[in-house]
């Protein structure tokens, strides 16, 4: 059959593509990455099938992917199922003792192994855990605190068993790696006594990625990016930017927190930090491999 010219212009662009990222593969071999997997992403197959397939190619180059996965969305369904009714702080959801049985349940069970799965699927040997094993994510209960506008007077909000990492033990994430396996990390972490803690996805990969020393973290959202006054994209960032747009109240509501992930993650070591739109195919990829990038990269 003859191959049309079509189809060979295809097969050289191809060639010409993985030709242009060798200097990026040999610049990122060895290299632990963080990836924190959430959003619309995890309910569509399809772009779960392509998630998996990118992590598995990441792996392949020689790189050392470790998947934090988050799963909102999904325990609200379950709560909804099972018909339990959460109650709400200033607008915060309570994580009581019922509540988080739910969240270990979805998270450590439903989502975690679906991701493994789905790695699996793709060649990968995926494995996937909690923060509860091998206190992997040590946790206190986080404390949240709430200021009345009229009298000015803070008061500690308590939202149950919602928990933040105060000590991260990477070991087992080293061994799982030397392995030769993809870690997948369930957000449950374990108390001083032995309490289950709900950990935000976000937070949860921010800890993994600063106690291995990760050579990037990659916050995968539904947004494109840190954004300016004008709606672009800003592609670099500095800790010293991100200090300035934020009080200029160019950052602001939901991106808050997450910068505020990637300059921790960076204080513990991280070299770079990049939150992007995990919608856009092969995101991971545009990211590590080549010089375009995506999304936006917080620098020391």
């Amino acid at each position: 059959m003859e191959v049309s010219r079509a189809m060979k212009r295809d097969w050289i662009a191809t060639a010409r593509t993985l030709s242009e990222a060798l200097p990026y593969l040999q610049r990122h071999a060895g290299a632990t990455v963080v990836v924190k997997f959430g959003g619309h992403a995890m309910g569509d197959s399809e772009a779960m099938a392509g998630f998996a397939r990118d992590i598995v190619l990441m792996k392949q180059c020689g790189l050392h992917p470790v998947v934090v996965h988050g799963g909102g969305p999904q325990i609200n369904e379950m709560l909804a199922k099972l018909g339990i009714v959460s109650e709400f702080v200033e607008g915060r959801r309570v994580t009581d003792e019922k509540t988080v049985e739910v969240v270990e349940m979805v998270l450590a069970g439903l989502i975690n192994k679906r991701i493994v799965q789905a790695l699996n699927a793709q060649g990968g040997r995926a494995v996937g855990l909690s923060g509860k094993d091998a206190d992997l994510i040590v946790c206190e209960k986080a404390l949240t605190w709430s200021r009345n506008p009229e009298s000015n007077i803070e008061k500690v909000l308590d939202l149950g068993f919602v928990g933040e990492p105060v000590e991260v033990n990477p070991d087992v994430l080293r061994m799982f790696i030397k392995g030769d396996f993809i870690p997948v990390v369930a957000p449950v972490g374990v108390g001083r006594d032995g309490e289950t803690y709900n950990i935000n996805g976000d937070t949860a990969a921010g800890a993994v990625a600063g106690a291995m020393k990760a050579e990037r973290l990659l916050l995968l959202t539904d947004v494109s990016g840190v954004k300016n006054a004008e709606g672009e994209v800003l592609t670099r960032l500095t800790a010293e930017d991100v200090d300035r747009l934020r009080a200029s109240g160019v950052i602001h509501g939901g991106m808050i927190p997450k910068v505020e992930t990637a300059l921790g993650a960076i204080r513990a070591g991280v070299k770079a930090v990049v939150i992007m739109d995990g919608r856009q195919p092969h995101a991971c990829l545009l990211e590590l491999f080549t010089e375009h990038g995506a999304g936006t990269m917080i620098l020391p």
